[in-house]
């Protein structure tokens, strides 16, 4: 039984709309209509062409690149369902931009994630779905509620598909030591042992592989990380774990797929014979790759958006 008899809507804007339009299917609604276009001076212009007084809006928006439009249009999104009298806003998030720059690194630098959380708030929304935040602290940005959920289970039921579950000759690792609890999380659920890749990094998108904290010699290597934005450490430390640790084979996957700069060429000339990917990011189409796989998150975020628009417990989706 829906606890507030009012309507669902499930809008979207231009950052993933396949996405989008998967978590309708998966809900059995049309996506709501709205377009989001640009005036011929670049700003962003935003008509919905449908009523939402009083109803449960979702605006499905994925901050990637390009970061900038996608979050101004999320912000008039929210803007204009909350004029046009929508009864609850919630702003769903796949990929959350600007997670990376959640503290201060050096002098005078800005906290652009407590800036972000701070607009969306102001603009409307009155809760966030999101997935798999780069710091969890940032849910503590945010003044209203922030329901974060995990790829992990996804990523991990299609390598226990894949290897099956306490295969001895599986090894998670974890590329970077602030990876280490996400990775032993997911070795946990996999059943096998867990190493880390010890790492210097020199500079920005830039690292230098130092050792490796653990046994892979002839393991079948996991490699996990939240996103893959340049590829740099990722195949870094992918080939370090060949060169170095002896390891039989490469497998990759993370929660974000960024590909920016030269990732996609680097995967490609990589050891790394398989990078699984959720797609909260939309693939860069124009450049082919066949070491990338998909996995969908539209049913499990469809099933977070039926739980919140029935105002039940959504923490089973958490594990």
């Amino acid at each position: 039984m829906i606890p507030h008899g009012k309507e669902v809507k499930v809008f979207a804007g231009n950052s993933n709309r396949a996405l989008a339009e998967g978590i309708c299917r998966s809900l059995s609604k049309e996506m709501g209509k709205a377009i989001a276009t640009k005036f011929s001076d670049g700003e962003v212009s935003i008509s919905v062409n449908e009523p939402v007084r009083g109803a449960d809006v979702f605006i499905v928006q994925s901050t990637c690149p390009p970061v900038n439009d996608n979050l101004v249009e999320l912000l008039i999104m929210i803007d204009a369902m909350r004029r046009a009298s929508a009864g609850r806003i919630t702003a769903v998030i796949p990929y959350f931009g600007y997670a990376r720059q959640d503290r201060k690194a050096k002098s005078r630098d800005p906290i652009s994630a407590k800036l972000v959380a701070n607009l969306i708030t102001v603009a409307g929304a009155d809760r966030v779905l999101t997935m798999d935040l780069h710091a969890a602290q940032i849910q503590g940005f945010f003044d209203i509620p922030v329901d974060n959920l995990l790829g992990s289970p996804l990523l991990a039921g299609y390598y226990i598909n894949k290897f099956g579950i306490g295969n001895e000759n599986v090894m998670v690792v974890s590329p970077d030591v602030g990876s280490v609890s996400r990775a032993r999380l997911f070795a946990h659920r996999l059943g096998v042992g867990l190493a880390i890749v010890d790492k210097r990094r020199e500079r920005a998108n830039s690292s230098e592989v130092m050792n490796i904290i653990g046994d892979v010699r002839d393991k079948y290597v996991i490699l996990l990380d939240d996103m893959v934005d340049t590829g740099g450490s990722l195949c870094g430390a992918a080939k370090a774990l060949m060169e170095v640790g002896g390891a039989k084979e490469i497998h990759a996957c993370a929660t974000h797929g960024v590909l920016s700069g030269p990732a996609i060429e680097r995967i490609t000339e990589s050891c790394i014979k398989e990078l699984v990917l959720l797609d909260t990011i939309p693939y860069p189409s124009d450049k082919p790759c066949d070491k990338i796989k998909y996995i969908s998150v539209a049913s499990f975020f469809a099933e977070a958006i039926e739980r919140i628009y029935e105002e039940v417990s959504i923490s089973s989706l958490f594990n």
